[in-house]
């Protein structure tokens, strides 16, 4: 009776008979606050019934009431224990960017090295150096012996003429305790206080040093009007090649990536300076100095776009040389704004346009190229440069090759990665820059490149046997020319042939030098 009973009161209540079905199967169940109500309305309406079922049957012997046993939330599965990760060890990365070198590197006993230092100066009168006599300190430090001007400099020794005991045993000290390695010695020895850089007036105590007391030099002390365009020259090839961020400034990575410094110690070795090609050769700067003052026609130490036309019997092209006034490749405003060209930035271009296989003279004559700046050479832009090439061809009674034909034969040649686009990237490595670029701006090289066999011309390019560059080439060539032009002039004017010129005793002519020569060109360095 009481099951049929609870049974009807389940069966009218839907929503209660839900709710207990939930908590038969031992869901984690939170009962509402309407369902507690409901639980409490059932006991009191069972527990009346129950009342009312012993009132009717007062005889009965009392029995037990069946309990419907209360539904009890039955006991949720244990929860499976969260397990907190311990965070992963922090990785311990080596530090590996040391800007100023490794330390550790260089097992170098400090305490040593300061007494090898005060036992050298031990030798000077009052144990102060000048700096003719910073040699033997820079022995004695384990330099080479052409980085005494920048010790003497790093010292001190510009501001009182002598560097003593004390004051460069403070400097060594501080130097070894922060830097480590050659190239970060040397600028901490040669730039401006403070600086990490080496601008190109940082160079000027050191190559006049060289000028000065070089064995291969010494006939220059006779011509102290050359000095500054001896220096100039050198500082320009310097930051040519070795700054290749084309900032001005040579940083630490520039100077260790570089050959100088082992160049710079090969001077102590090689008595003649002309054996060493790279920066410091005089042939090199007589070539190019003689071939300034050809164009420089008023000898002011500029020149302007006509005056460069002229070089090479004008085999560049109009339009190539007004991108080189354009300031593509100029630091500084006066070439745009006055349209003239200094002794410096000629040396670039001399460089560029003798040898187009270097990283640099790529860069150069890219720049040149693009005409938008966008880094990239479009179709038009190389139409644009051929086109002037084709009038010229066609003047001299050539047929050109048109132009959609010299393209085919360009993208073969370069074939760079991007359709109908070349990039630097593609130049430098398709080694060949040096025919891409002739094509279409050089007439003369173009016409010499078309007659010259393919076969020989790969076999050069895939040859690895070491060979002197194109501008060694070059300047070997020319210095011959100028020196039989030059002897020849003067035994023309002594009327005698009989003597034999002298190499190593060749003069620099008075009347070459002229008044204005004895300008400084040092004032176009930061152009």
């Amino acid at each position: 009776m009481f099951i049929k009973e609870s049974k009807e009161i389940l069966r009218g209540d839907p929503d209660l008979r839900c709710e207990l079905a939930f908590l038969s199967r031992g869901c984690d169940f939170v009962l509402p606050s309407r369902f507690k109500k409901r639980i409490k309305t059932f006991q009191q309406l069972q527990a009346q019934v129950q009342s009312n079922k012993q009132d009717k049957k007062p005889d009965t012997p009392h029995s037990p009431t069946p309990s419907i046993p209360t539904p009890c939330r039955s006991p949720s599965p244990p929860s499976a224990p969260v397990i907190v990760s311990p965070p992963p060890p922090a990785l311990n990365i080596p530090r590996f960017y040391y800007p100023r070198g490794l330390p550790g590197a260089n097992t170098v006993n400090h305490d040593a090295a300061i007494a090898a230092i005060e036992l050298a100066f031990t030798e000077f009168e009052e144990e102060k150096a000048d700096i003719y006599e910073m040699g033997k300190i820079a022995k004695a430090c384990g330099c080479p012996l052409y980085w005494k001007a920048a010790m003497f400099n790093g010292a001190g020794g510009e501001r009182t003429g002598f560097v003593s005991v004390h004051s460069f045993i403070a400097t060594w000290r501080k130097l070894l305790h922060s830097c480590y390695d050659d190239s970060s010695k040397f600028i901490y020895l040669l730039a401006k206080p403070g600086c990490t850089y080496l601008d190109q007036e940082d160079f000027i105590p050191l190559l006049q040093d060289i000028v000065d007391t070089h064995p291969g030099l010494t006939f220059l002390k006779d011509a102290p009007e050359f000095h500054s365009r001896y220096i100039t020259t050198v500082i320009q090839r310097i930051f040519y090649v070795v700054n290749r961020s084309w900032t001005g400034r040579i940083t630490m990575t520039e100077l260790r990536k570089s050959n100088f410094l082992q160049t710079l110690a090969l001077l102590e070795e090689e008595d003649d300076i002309n054996q060493i090609t790279d920066y410091f050769s005089y042939e090199h700067f007589y070539v190019i100095y003689c071939k300034f003052w050809e164009l420089d026609t008023d000898h002011d130490l500029y020149i302007d776009p006509k005056d460069l036309a002229r070089y090479n019997d004008h085999a560049s092209s109009s339009r190539i040389i007004e991108r080189l006034f354009s300031g593509a490749v100029t630091r500084g405003s006066s070439v745009q704004r006055e349209g003239r060209m200094s002794y410096a930035e000629f040396v670039w271009f001399l460089l560029s346009e003798e040898d187009k296989k270097n990283s640099t003279s790529i860069e150069y004559w890219f720049r040149c190229m693009d005409t938008d700046g966008d880094g990239v050479l479009s179709m038009f832009e190389l139409e644009f440069f051929y086109e002037e090439q084709c009038a010229r061809m066609e003047a001299m009674g050539i047929e050109p090759l048109p132009f959609t034909d010299l393209l085919c034969q360009m993208l073969d040649l370069v074939k760079p990665e991007a359709q109908g686009k070349i990039t630097l990237s593609d130049l430098k490595k398709c080694r060949m820059a040096h025919i891409f670029y002739d094509t279409f701006f050089n007439l003369e090289k173009y016409l010499d490149h078309e007659q010259r066999d393919p076969f020989a011309l790969q076999k050069d390019i895939d040859s690895e046997c070491p060979e002197p560059s194109d501008w060694d080439k070059y300047a070997s060539e020319e210095y011959e020319i100028l020196v039989a032009e030059e002897t020849a002039n003067e035994q023309l004017h002594d009327g005698s042939f009989d003597d034999d010129y002298e190499e190593a005793e060749l003069p620099l002519q008075g009347e070459m030098v002229g008044n204005k020569m004895d300008k400084l060109v040092i004032t176009d360095l930061s152009a």
